[in-house]
């Protein structure tokens, strides 16, 4: 379920260029997010209390409010599959950001396959067909950025006690659309052209691009690590491309398919764990592994102490003495004398009425 929100973000390229009207990141952005946000406040009925609602803000003005409209500029000016795949580079700047934001260790496996992904990306973009307009490849890196950093945070800081994925998207896309709302007004408007193939394409954003797609996206984010779920935006791309070749007739070249195949293996070898071989590398020659314990130690030490009844071989004058005598006197005593397995000597209870009864005899007089 979490992979179905990034394959609805993939549609949004073919939405924006066939249906919406042409110029209006900002509005397009607003129509996606405020909307969505209402009906889920009135859904949920529930508002952030205390230091919520400045986190809510950041992580709202981040994901939604900064990331929507370069997301859009981006789809007007370069082709689904392009922008869609500058936007997957998201990955492995989470990756770099969880090590200084929530001071994860570094893992080179899903670095590693977020290198792939980039290179998956740098070979869509140079396949044949792709454009290069500059102001949509520096829209889709900075949207990347900002939506890299929103997910970071948003994993640091969770969400509240008693909030769920619906109540807190609802949170998200309203504060990202009270940051779009005057931006909107003052720089764009409200579009002349809006017909019903418009309308329609905003109430998919609405609904499904942000409202269904974010509700799965944050339920998968307070669950799965903040990589593994980085990692899954490479969907979209997928999608995106697929629905260019399909409904528009785009071309893929090979070096495109090969870029997407990259993007594809990035995305399954980053859900799964490191190889085992891998993983133990670290850990063969540890302090722990190499140094003697306190209770093999003790079992050198059980094995050393002499048998009763065996002869014991002196090595010197310092194995004489006091240690002989004890020795000479365990291996005449008889039968009843015993030495328990764990070190001290003692009389075994079976053997002490015979060794009382011998005490008698020698004490009885003689007739």
């Amino acid at each position: 379920m979490t992979a179905a929100a990034p394959a609805i973000w993939g549609s949004t390229y073919l939405v924006t260029t066939e249906l919406l009207p042409a110029g209006h990141p900002f509005f397009a952005s607003l129509m996606r997010a405020l909307p969505a946000g209402l009906l889920a406040l009135l859904i949920v009925r529930k508002l952030p209390r205390g230091s919520w609602w400045w986190k809510v803000g950041i992580t709202g003005a981040l994901n939604i409010g900064v990331f929507f409209p370069l997301l859009f500029v981006a789809a007007e000016r370069l082709p689904g599959g392009v922008a869609a795949t500058l936007v997957a580079i998201q990955p492995l700047l989470v990756v770099l950001l969880a090590v200084g934001v929530l001071s994860e260790r570094l893992s080179a496996w899903r670095l590693g396959w977020g290198v792939v992904g980039v290179v998956g990306i740098g070979l869509v973009v140079i396949g044949p067909g792709a454009g290069f307009d500059p102001i949509g490849i520096a829209a889709g890196l900075a949207s990347a950025g900002a939506m890299a950093l929103g997910l970071v945070l948003t994993k640091r800081w969770g969400r509240p006690e008693g909030v769920g994925a619906l109540g807190y998207a609802g949170w998200q896309l309203t504060a990202g659309g009270l940051v779009l709302l005057p931006l909107t007004l003052l720089t764009e408007g409200v579009p002349a052209d809006i017909d019903g193939r418009a309308a329609l394409g905003y109430l998919w954003l609405g609904l499904f691009g942000g409202l269904l797609s974010y509700t799965l996206w944050f339920a998968s984010v307070r669950k799965l690590p903040v990589t593994s779920t980085s990692l899954l935006g490479l969907v979209s791309p997928l999608v995106a491309a697929t629905l260019g070749a399909v409904v528009l007739g785009q071309a893929l070249g090979a070096i495109q398919l090969l870029g997407f195949a990259l993007a594809l293996a990035a995305l399954g070898f980053g859900q799964t764990n490191p190889p085992r071989s891998v993983r133990s590398t670290s850990a063969r020659r540890t302090p722990e592994a190499t140094a003697p314990t306190v209770a093999s130690s003790h079992r050198r030490s059980r094995r050393a102490r002499p048998t009763p009844g065996a002869p014991t071989t002196t090595a010197g004058p310092a194995a004489g003495g006091r240690s002989a005598r004890r020795t000479r006197s365990r291996a005449s005593s008889d039968a009843g004398y015993t030495r328990d397995r764990r070190g001290p000597v003692g009389y075994s209870k079976s053997a002490r009425p015979q060794r009382r009864a011998d005490c008698d005899t020698a004490r009885s007089p003689r007739g």
